[in-house]
């Protein structure tokens, strides 16, 4: 079984949940954008949250199935096409040898999946077939998808789940145009002067059209740092520091003007100050965000970070079982 591309789209990759324990030697974990909904493909066509999905950036592929298969497309909605006739989204599609799958324009967010029984077999590295582009690491040959190219599909887990055939409506995420994320303040706020902090956490921000897997730049306000002589090795500018780790979903304001989020395929460490870190269980909102996306940031505890994780661990746990 095999899919064969006959129009890449945009910027299609093959992803799963990440490539964990290399983040010290700057190898980012990766893996979809958006967990939650790359799961929830898995689910529909019998695979285990761990197969390999494609992730489809605005404009999706075309591709053709070589042998009868079941799919799943979840994720930002988008008109989903087999052999130019309409099928629902977020639900089972069997397709028979030959058809062809296409969509149409997406209409919120930036990120769908394209789940397949058997999950996309390309070979693992360090742990994981997600693509690092970047680094021409996993996936199918380290980049995103070109005509011609075919994937290998996995023969589907031997212990079957339970037939879902489609998505309850409840448990769809959500593609709003005003979002709030969550955040917990630091490494770095004490370097953000009065009003950077107060604008980071209490102004709106509007998302930009630089975003990718690596980061996202949200215009607004402005947050500024204050302003004092810079350490031995950091750079001239207040937003800068004698280099330190970054953790995933970290947000930075270089010069105190637009905030970015790092995001899946970030660098793991450099020289600007980190104001605020995303937390995990708000990560996924940004892969549902479109440019002129406003959002707030707001500071949670430790204990409501934790309790959030909890609560999206148990609706994950509610379309599984």
């Amino acid at each position: 079984m095999s899919l064969e591309i006959l129009s890449p789209g945009l910027a299609t990759t093959v992803q799963d949940r990440g490539r964990f324990g290399y983040y010290r030697f700057g190898i980012p974990q990766g893996g979809a954008m958006d967990q939650y909904a790359a799961a929830l493909g898995n689910r529909l066509v019998g695979n285990t949250t761990a197969e390999a999905v494609l992730e489809c950036t605005y404009l999706g592929p075309k591709l053709r199935v070589s042998a009868p298969v079941v799919i799943a497309v979840t994720g930002a909605p988008v008109d989903v096409l087999v052999n130019d006739e309409p099928v629902a989204q977020n639900a089972r599609i069997a397709l028979a040898a030959g058809d062809e799958l296409s969509f149409g324009v997406i209409k919120g967010g930036t990120k769908f999946f394209v789940a397949v029984a058997g999950g996309i077999d390309v070979p693992e590295v360090l742990g994981s077939r997600s693509t690092y582009p970047i680094g021409k690491m996993g996936g199918f040959e380290g980049r995103a998808l070109q005509v011609g190219d075919v994937l290998p599909v996995g023969r589907p887990p031997a212990k079957a789940l339970p037939v879902l055939e489609a998505i309850p409506e409840d448990l769809l995420p959500s593609y709003d145009r005003e979002v709030a994320v969550r955040i917990m303040v630091g490494l770095y706020d004490h370097k953000l002067s009065d009003e950077g902090l107060r604008n980071l956490t209490e102004a709106d921000w509007t998302l930009t059209p630089v975003a990718d897997r690596m980061g996202l730049r949200f215009d607004g306000p402005g947050a500024p740092w204050i302003e004092e002589e810079q350490p031995f090795g950091a750079g001239q500018d207040p937003s800068n520091i004698t280099d330190a780790g970054y953790p995933v979903g970290s947000i930075q304001i270089p010069g105190g003007t637009q905030p970015i989020v790092l995001h899946c395929d970030a660098v793991s460490g450099g020289g600007y100050a980190q104001a605020a870190t995303v937390i995990s269980a708000d990560m996924d909102l940004f892969a549902r965000m479109a440019p002129g996306t406003k959002v707030r940031f707001v500071p949670v505890t430790m204990g409501e970070a934790l309790a959030a994780r909890a609560e999206r661990r148990a609706r994950m746990e509610r379309v599984w079982s």
